[in-house]
């Protein structure tokens, strides 16, 4: 059964994307966390501070009152501190919802506080002989304050026990997915990487391969398309099956003006492994290397492209595109490709295909032999500086222009 790069591709995505998922969750989870930490220190600041209101002092009655009262506004701001801490809490929120029990927890603790501030303003600057009874309910108050921050340090570690298994389980859940998505999908993409090998590469022993992707299959059968069953022989280059020098005239002349809004672009490049001086391979790999250079090329053609092999070692071709930025993109996106093709040498060392360009934009009152020369022109200048693989008009000087 052949396999589908889409689906393959797609249920990968999906396992990526349900990885990374709970792989964000675990970070929140952790980085809550952090906040109960800081609850923690809260409370347990909190239960300092109203222990040392339990110290009263008679010999600066003023001072105390002072002091008292500005110990139980920074306990008020502690508790709207354990509020603002609630907006991480994510697992109170979503998984426990523990939203309400909280609040009203810390609704009890902030009216505690104030009947406390009520009660040091009575003791400190009410009757005198009231205080004793002021004093036992101001104790009372502080007591039940302690025990309501035990009550909420008690449930925070029981949430924190809770959020650890949590977030136990989804490590362990996030460690399966991993290793299934890894065990299930290397060989799939393993098959994908042979088949996409297969295409690229020029090997004369691997003709007895066959593909395992259905869209391998397709691109195969596309690249061993015969699409010039209607055209003359005389037009068509024997090796490679596309057009030769001639054919390419002939054919540039119908079509010329299936899209005349559009840019034409004429490039031509050239294979520098060898050329018909210097043929340094066995012809069988020549022949080899031309037939897989013209079928990557026929996967780029579309129906207002002409491609032909019209020298050696040289290829021509002619895009019509909306921009000129689109014509010189899609002749980059072919030379990359065709720079990737290795082929085996009789010594059994692989060599991938060194080639070269000239681009140019054909102006429609000049004639398709003048924009060759053109182009002809610049691919030489082109082959006399190796850094650059697709020469244009504006890399030349004006000397050589």
């Amino acid at each position: 059964m052949k396999h589908s790069i889409i689906k393959i591709c797609k249920k990968l995505s999906s396992a990526l994307f349900l990885n990374t998922l709970l792989t964000i969750v675990v970070a929140l989870f952790i980085l809550e966390q952090n906040f109960s930490y800081k609850k923690i220190d809260n409370l347990n600041q909190s239960r300092e501070l109203i222990q040392s209101l339990t110290n009263f002092n008679q010999n600066d009655e003023h001072l105390a009152y002072v002091k008292s009262t500005g110990t139980i506004d920074l306990l008020l701001a502690k508790v709207d501190q354990l509020k603002q801490f609630y907006k991480y809490d994510f697992v109170g929120k979503f998984i426990i919802f523990s939203q309400d029990e909280y609040f009203n927890d810390l609704k009890e603790l902030r009216e505690t506080l104030q009947n406390i501030k009520n009660l040091i303003k009575q003791y400190y600057t009410g009757y005198t002989e009231n205080r004793q009874t002021v004093l036992l309910e101001l104790n009372r108050n502080i007591k039940y304050f302690n025990k309501k921050l035990d009550n909420l340090y008690i449930k925070n570690v029981l949430y924190n026990q809770q959020k650890s298994s949590l977030i136990a389980k989804l490590t362990i859940l996030l460690l399966l997915i991993s290793i299934i998505t890894t065990l299930l999908y290397k060989k799939k993409v393993n098959i994908i990487l042979s088949d996409i090998s297969f295409l690229i590469s020029i090997h004369p022993t691997s003709r007895n391969y066959k593909t395992n992707t259905i869209e391998a299959d397709t691109i195969l059968l596309k690249m061993n398309k015969k699409s010039t069953n209607t055209i003359d022989k005389e037009l068509i280059d024997p090796v490679t099956e596309l057009l030769n020098h001639k054919g390419f005239s002939t054919i540039y002349m119908q079509k010329k003006n299936i899209k005349p809004e559009n840019y034409t672009s004429l490039t031509i490049f050239e294979i520098k492994n060898f050329s018909n001086e210097n043929k340094q391979y066995p012809p069988e790999i020549i022949q080899t290397i031309l037939k897989k250079v013209a079928s990557i090329l026929g996967l780029y053609e579309q129906n207002t492209d002409i491609m032909a092999r019209t020298a050696f070692n040289q290829f021509s071709i002619i895009l019509s595109r909306p921009t000129k930025e689109q014509c010189f993109k899609e002749i980059e996106q072919i030379v990359q490709t065709l720079k990737e093709i290795k082929f085996k040498l009789p010594d059994d060392t692989y060599e991938n295909i060194d080639l070269t360009a000239g681009f140019v934009i054909k102006i429609k009152s000049k004639s398709l032999d003048d924009s060759l020369k053109e182009a002809l022109k610049i691919l030489e200048f082109a082959k006399n500086n190796n850094e650059i693989t697709i020469a244009q008009k504006r890399d030349l000087t004006d000397l050589e222009v």
